[in-house]
Parts: structure tokens; C-alpha cells; sequence
């Protein structure tokens, strides 16, 4: 039976016939035996072993160990709900000949299904049929863990085959319901900032491309974020890869089965079959393990929990988790001020030369002038923005090394502080250097040939349409070579004297999970996100011995990476949900403001207190260049230094603990003080009228409200009329 075939047939009948009805002759399973023993084990459904608690119940059928049955019993939301559809694990094992050779778990029979205590059971599946390679000299196993409502999935794989072992599916459910047929799902990650959302029902949009998949199919991955919310309009489940450190890729897999009704829309049938084939939404964790023939691998724990309420809920328990691991960085107090900057480009890949070094200083005198506390210089190393990566020479076509040593030590002295942009990720394959040495550190696929990435496009009609652009190749970072190398270049930046440093692109590898190659230092293959961390901490290393105050920025690293990049860069629009700020009120999270009279997004700034990066002409011009931006930029900054307790101190709740009622669009957000205290931002979001809104708090002290216009506070009954493009703080005092 192919592929296609048996997915085909994972209905109600053939489910039942391979999961439940599997031979098993005259040997009973552990769990059997187990039951038997003690009939208080036993499931009222036949043939499972059952861990409960207040908040979730799970099943497992004894015969196949597929998981038939999840339910949050304190709501009575049946998760998992038809035990027909329970999957217990795939497995790909690629053969010499015929690479998609799967080890499918509902063709496998447990040989153990045993029930440790009342909150604990363990699986075990041995020599796994494979679908084309035979029986395989294969040992799976888990323990699965239940204690006050949080499932804990811990395995691991003796592989004593002669074939690697690339993909584990596991924890996997077969049948992932929403709460009823009417609820809507969705799923929610963490990337870039902002909290990322996509429909699951009831519509789901393929992201794989028709070519590559039977089912409309969608991954998250866990380079983007540990954890994972399904999001239903009052409650949802967290699923969490437990392990900031990343050793190998996981992804987040939602599969729709049989498909979509129309493809106009992508719904979803709201019913249980359709011309006779089961409906169902498969949900899994794949781990992308490569474990190697004759070895043993450990799984990165799966964490699964249920919770109440909207996404600030599932991020709770995310935050709760991070304070056991995230190790706070030292910042420098300028930073952790209220404070803006100005990006900067001084040269571009086509050799404009547009701001030699010696003319830095016109556009300092404006930043001191106008309160803009720090320049991001871009361009500035050899053969400009991504050119000559990853170089951190001075480039002879602006001037000298001391022209710009000097530039940085004058601006400081003004109180403007220069962080330079640079990138270590990437090689230009333009150049000498890669040519004849970078491209031994060059991250390469399992055929042998580098990865890359395509560059950008700058200013020329010829560049812009992709004739010459810059292609770079992707260094890896797991490779002791070219850490050491990478340490050397960032040491240049250092020896400038700037302020710190930002690491433009630091949260991706372009197209690289895994590098092949195998003479870079370690057995291949290496996930290249696994080797972040231990590169920052060369880099800050590196950096403390100069200036501990060093500043570390990038543009919107992922969390985990905040522990050595506080300050985040990154760009949003009016969809963008502030779940960064919401899980660390105080980090130094900047936001580019680029329009010529940019209101809304400054407002967006002020609701989620985020550090403003004046970018006229995008951040090739000067701060006067855009008055109108600039004078509400610093009313926005002045009224966050004159009630700085409450706007900038104090603990960003978004909206969570006040209501706002007005008669247009709106948003708010809610800060707290040390004290208690409660500040309500309001904005409004119409462009052309005001609207009046009516702050509600519970038990609320005297109320005074202030605005960038009217920075004064004065008494308030939590009614205001706002004028279009605007915004308003109300305070409790």
C-alpha cells in the first residue's frame, strides 16, 4: 500500500483496523498485564491507559500506543476526540535508493504500554516496520508525564540501524478539534517582534505549495519561536519546545485532511466526512533529529498545556518558563533612559560614497540639537551595505580609519553616541577573500554545494532589477574556524570606539537549518542556529574586556537571543500585536518611524513604549528632513520623560486591566507602576475625526489626563474627546 493510499484510508474503519485490531498472538503487552493486575488502571473506553488530573485527561491505546483521546477536562474541551484517528509517532529513515521511506506508527505495535503511577506512563516501540526498508533495528520511547494540568513528552531513539534517522513526528494528534463546530482556531508564534497569526479553521491556507504535499499543510518553526499557541476566542493550548538552547530544529506541523472544500477560500468541511472520507486536523512536533546509524538520540521535551483567555494567557505561561533560563544582560543606563536614534546610511553596494566620514558631523550637531541621543551608522564598512560582508573595514571611498575614529569620538563627545551596523552571517561571494579562503566556512546542503542568499538591491536601474547584486554565501556559525574569524572582524568594530554595535539580519541564516559539510570541526550535520548562541557569547566576551556598557542591538532577534542582544530593531504595521514588550516591559525594543508626517506610527510607539528610529528617506536623509515627524517624535519623548513612572518604568500589561468605549478606532494599552498605579494610553485611530472614549478602571483613583500637545495633566472623569491622529494618557494618581 503506498503512501497515498493508506493516508487516504486513516478513516474511521481503517484507523480502527491498523491502530486497535493489530495481531497480537499470544503474548500480552506490559500494559495488558498491568491492567489486568490492577482493573483500577483501566479506562471506561477499552484497551487505554488513562492519566488524569483537574485541568486534562489523556489515552492511550495499549495495542498501537497512539494517543486516542485529549480532553480539558475543566472545561470539557475534547481535543483529541475521535480515538480511531490517534496517531502515535511517524518516523522518516531515508533508504540509499528511495529517500521518503517513513516508519509509520498506526502500522507498529507497542510493546509497552505501562501506566508508572498515576501520573506518569511509558510507551516503547521496537524493530519498526519501515514502509520500504523492512524491519528496522529501531527503539522508541516515551514517558509521558501529566502533573497540574502540563503534559510533558520526553523520549528517546536507540537507532541501531544502518540508516540515519532524520525526522521524528512526536507528540502527534490525530484529530485536533476545535472546542465546537462554530469556535474558530488559530495559531499564534512569536517572529520579529510581534506575535504572528494564522487561520486553521474554519479556513486553512496551504503553505507548501500544491506540488509538495497531499494535505494544505503548515509548519512554524522553532528558530522563530519555542512555543506555539491554538488559539480559540476563550481558551487555547501552549505547546512549548523545552530547550532554549535549540540543539536541532523543531517545527510546529498542522495538517488538513482531506483538504479544503473550494480553494477560493480555503474552508474547511464543518463535518466529519466528506464523499466518505474522515475530516480531521492533524497536529505534530516535528523534530528534526538526524540521528546517525548505530547511536542514540534524546528528544527535546514537548510541553502541552491548556489555558483561559486570549493570547496574553498562552504567553503567561511562556513568560512563566523564561524566568527559569533567560539570563538578564547588563545594558547600559543610556539605553534604559528614555531615548531615540537616527539610522543612518552613508554608502550602498554601488559605490554612492554619499556621507564621507569627516561630513558625520552636520548630521550629529542635528541629533544633539534635536534630542536624538544615538546614530545606527550603515554603509560605513568596506564596499558599503551588504557589500564585502563580513568585513568590518573602513572603506577608502569615504575617507580614513582615523577620519572615522575621530568622527565617532566627536560625536560622543556631543552626547550622541554611534552604533555601527555590521553582519557577520554572510560571505559576498564577490570578493577575493571569499574566493580564497571564506568559502571553506561555507554552510553547504547534503549534496555537497554551499547555500545561499541572494543579496539586495540598491539605486541602480541595473542592480534593481537583480542583474549584479551582491550573492553571499552563508558562514556557519557552528564552525570553530570562522567563529574565530568572525571574533577578529567584530574586534575592528571595537577598536573604532563606537557605543555598540548592531547586527543587522542576526535572527535568520537565510535559506540554512542544517550545514553538511564535513571539515568544519564537528560531525555533520549542524543545525547553524545552535551555534547563535555560543557566537555571542565570543562577541560579548570579546566586547567586555573594551566597555561593558557596550551596547549589543539587532534587528529583531529572537528571544533567547535578547540575552545578549537587549536591543531589538525591528519594523511593524497596524496588525502588529507587541508580545515582546508584553514579555519584558523593560527591554530596549526600537521601532522605525519613515513616513513624512508619521503620527500613527509614533502613536503605535508611545501604546508599546517603544524606543523611536527617525529613518527620513528611508534612513538615507536628514532628521529635518521631516519636520512634522520629528516635532511630534519629541513631544511623544518629552511627555515620556515628564511622566516617565508611568510611561516608562512601569509594567506594560497591553490591554489587560481597563476598558476603553469610544464612538471610532481606537487602541489602548495599560502600564502599572511600582506602585500600583494605573496609566491608560489611548489612541485614535481615525485620520480624519475625533472620537470620544471613556477610560474604565476598576475601583479607579483621582484621574488626571496629559497629551503630547498638552503635556499639563489635568483632572479627568476618564471621558475624553480625542482629536483625530492623536493620542491620550490617562493616570491614576
Amino acid at each position: 500500500m503506498d503512501r497515498r493510499t493508506f493516508n487516504k484510508l486513516t478513516g474511521l474503519a481503517a484507523i480502527g483496523a491498523l491502530s486497535k485490531n493489530v495481531e497480537l498472538g499470544a503474548e500480552q503487552t506490559i500494559a495488558q498485564k498491568k491492567i489486568a493486575a490492577d482493573p483500577g488502571g483501566q479506562s471506561a473506553f477499552p484497551n487505554e491507559v488513562v492519566l488524569e488530573d483537574e485541568a486534562l485527561l489523556v489515552a492511550f491505546d495499549v495495542n498501537s500506543g497512539a494517543l486516542t483521546r485529549l480532553e480539558r477536562t475543566s472545561t470539557h474541551w475534547t481535543i483529541q476526540r475521535r480515538p480511531e484517528l490517534g496517531v502515535s509517532f511517524r518516523l522518516l529513515a531515508p533508504l540509499p535508493h528511495r529517500r521518503e521511506n517513513y516508519v509509520l506508527g498506526q502500522k507498529q505495535r507497542a510493546v509497552q504500554v505501562e501506566k508508572l503511577s498515576d501520573h506518569q506512563v511509558r510507551l516503547q516501540w521496537k524493530d519498526l516496520l519501515s514502509e520500504h526498508g523492512g524491519v528496522l533495528p529501531i527503539t522508541f520511547t516515551v514517558t509521558a508525564t501529566l502533573r497540574d494540568g502540563t503534559l510533558t513528552f520526553d523520549s528517546t531513539l536507540i537507532n541501531d540501524s544502518s540508516l540515519a534517522v532524520e525526522t521524528i513526528d512526536y507528540p502527534y494528534l490525530g484529530d485536533l478539534n476545535s472546542s465546537t463546530r462554530d469556535t474558530p482556531m488559530q495559531s499564534e508564534h512569536m517572529w520579529y517582534g510581534n506575535l504572528v497569526s494564522d487561520e486553521l479553521y474554519p479556513k486553512f491556507r496551504n503553505e507548501k505549495g500544491y506540488w509538495g504535499v497531499d494535505f494544505p499543510t503548515k509548519t512554524i518553526a522553532s528558530k522563530q519561536s519555542l512555543f506555539c499557541l491554538v488559539q480559540s476566542p476563550q481558551e487555547g493550548i501552549y505547546v512549548e519546545m523545552h530547550d532554549p538552547n535549540q540543539p536541532y530544529l523543531l517545527e510546529y506541523t498542522f495538517e488538513q485532511h482531506p483538504g479544503v472544500i473550494q480553494s477560493i477560500d480555503n474552508s474547511v468541511p464543518q463535518k466529519d466526512e466528506i464523499s466518505g472520507i474522515p475530516v480531521h486536523l492533524e497536529f505534530r512536533t516535528c523534530h528534526f533529529v538526524f540521528t546517525q546509524p548505530h547511536s542514540t538520540g534524546k528528544l527535546v521535551p514537548i510541553v502541552l498545556r491548556c489555558y483561559s483567555g486570549d493570547w496574553h494567557a498562552g504567553v503567561d505561561l511562556y513568560k512563566q518558563w523564561r524566568t527559569t533560563w533567560f539570563q538578564k544582560p547588563h545594558v547600559a543606563d543610556w539605553v534604559k533612559d528614555v531615548n531615540s536614534w537616527q539610522q543612518l546610511q552613508i554608502n550602498a553596494p554601488e559605490e554612492d560614497y554619499t556621507i564621507p566620514y569627516r561630513n558625520l558631523g552636520k548630521y550629529v550637531e542635528e541629533c544633539a540639537k534635536n534630542g536624538v541621543g544615538a546614530i545606527q551608522l550603515v554603509g560605513w564598512n568596506h564596499g558599503g551595505q551588504d557589500r564585502g560582508d563580513p568585513s568590518q573595514d573602513t572603506d577608502p571611498g569615504l575617507g580614513t580609519w582615523q577620519e572615522l575614529h575621530d568622527a565617532i569620538a566627536q560625536a560622543q563627545a556631543k552626547g550622541v553616541k554611534i552604533i555601527l551596523f555590521g553582519k557577520l552571517n554572510w560571505a559576498d561571494m564577490t570578493t577575493t577573500w571569499f574566493k580564497k579562503e571564506l568559502y571553506k566556512y561555507a554552510a553547504t546542503d547534503p549534496y555537497d554545494i554551499p547555500y545561499q542568499q541572494g543579496g539586495y538591491s540598491y539605486f541602480t536601474p541595473t542592480q534593481l532589477a537583480g542583474i549584479n547584486n551582491r550573492r553571499r554565501e552563508v558562514m556557519d556559525f557552528l564552525c570553530p574556524s570562522y567563529q574565530a574569524i568572525a571574533t577578529r572582524e567584530f574586534q575592528k568594530i571595537l577598536n573604532l570606539g563606537a557605543a555598540g554595535w548592531l547586527f543587522d539580519e542576526v535572527c535568520h541564516h537565510g535559506p540554512v537549518e542544517y550545514s553538511f559539510s564535513p571539515n568544519h570541526g564537528y560531525a555533520p550535520p549542524g543545525y547553524i542556529y545552535n551555534g547563535d548562541l555560543p557566537m555571542s557569547r565570543l562577541l560579548r566576551t570579546a566586547a567586555d574586556k573594551v566597555d561593558p556598557d557596550f551596547i549589543f542591538a539587532g534587528e529583531g532577534p529572537q528571544d533567547w537571543l535578547m540575552q545578549y542582544y537587549p536591543v531589538s530593531y525591528f519594523r511593524i504595521n497596524a496588525g502588529s500585536r507587541p508580545v515582546c514588550r508584553y514579555i519584558d516591559s523593560q527591554a530596549p525594543l526600537m521601532v522605525a518611524v519613515t513616513g513624512f508626517d508619521d503620527r500613527e506610527m509614533l502613536n503605535l510607539i508611545l501604546l508599546n513604549r517603544y524606543m523611536i528610529s527617525y529613518e527620513p528617506y528611508n534612513f538615507k536623509g536628514h532628521l529635518t528632513d521631516f519636520p512634522l515627524t520629528l516635532a511630534y517624535g519629541k513631544k511623544i519623548d518629552a511627555l515620556r520623560r515628564k511622566y516617565k513612572t508611568y510611561l516608562w518604568d512601569a509594567e506594560f500589561r497591553d490591554t489587560l486591566g481597563a476598558e476603553v468605549i469610544s464612538d471610532g478606532s481606537h487602541r489602548h494599552s495599560v502600564f502599572i507602576t511600582p506602585t500600583g498605579k494605573r496609566a491608560v494610553v489611548v489612541v485614535n485611530e481615525e485620520s480624519k475625526k475625533s472620537i470620544a472614549a471613556k477610560v474604565n478602571l476598576l475601583n479607579p483613583g483621582r484621574l488626571v489626563v496629559a497629551t503630547p500637545e498638552q503635556p499639563d495633566a489635568h483632572s479627568t472623569s476618564g471621558t475624553l474627546r480625542i482629536p483625530a491622529r492623536s493620542a491620550a494618557v490617562v493616570m491614576e494618581q
